[in-house]
């Protein structure tokens, strides 16, 4: 296992972990760094149609590990299991946190990350059906808002990322924006299942 303890070490100086293809652990903090507004979240055409079509359930913390595991199950991945059982760990602790997209009683989407302090580090999304890990995104959101939290870390923009409105922040205006989101308080509501 990933010791958890590290891991939130690591997370509250800016550096997360990827499992390598040499079977070592590689330890990262990209400059630039990439963050996702909370309060800005730009909701896309397509995406406000299914959120109105109400056609998934987002359910919260029920199924952490099997969303892990799905956002490893392809070709090239960083998500080894020492990472998912030290993940798993920080999950059973309360620090880290799933949003599953549910339709049909499957699990069809998801994304999950780590909260710490005011700060949420989004680790990895996988969806089944069309739509799922954005409807899955956008619960996120909801419960950050909900809660109090001020930063969204998404490590590197990827296009997907990029249509919600993330962009790029220079190492050190990250890690100031970080050091003070450790010191504020917010809450992961313990409750927040939605149909949408």
């Amino acid at each position: 296992m990933l010791p958890p303890d590290l891991i939130i070490l690591a997370y509250s100086q800016g550096i997360f972990p990827m499992a390598m293809e040499d079977g070592e652990i590689g330890w990262f903090s990209p400059d630039p760094r990439g963050v996702l507004p909370i309060e800005d979240f730009h909701v896309p055409r397509g995406l406000r149609r299914t959120l109105r079509r109400r056609s998934f359930e987002v359910r919260c913390d029920s199924a952490f590990r099997e969303v892990m595991l799905a956002c490893a199950a392809r070709k090239e991945t960083w998500i080894d299991e020492r990472i998912v059982a030290g993940f798993c760990e920080l999950h059973a602790r309360g620090y880290a946190h799933s949003v599953e997209a549910w339709q049909h009683g499957e699990l069809v989407g998801g994304c999950y990350g780590v909260a710490l302090g005011a700060a949420f580090f989004g680790e990895s999304m996988f969806h089944r059906v069309t739509d799922a890990s954005k409807v899955a995104l956008h619960g996120l959101i909801g419960r950050l808002r909900a809660g109090g939290f001020d930063l969204l870390d998404v490590q590197w923009i990827t296009p997907h990322l990029a249509q919600f409105g993330a962009h790029y922040l220079e190492r050190e205006k990250y890690l100031e924006r970080l050091r003070a989101s450790l010191k504020r308080e917010a809450i992961f509501p313990a409750e927040w299942n939605v149909s949408c």
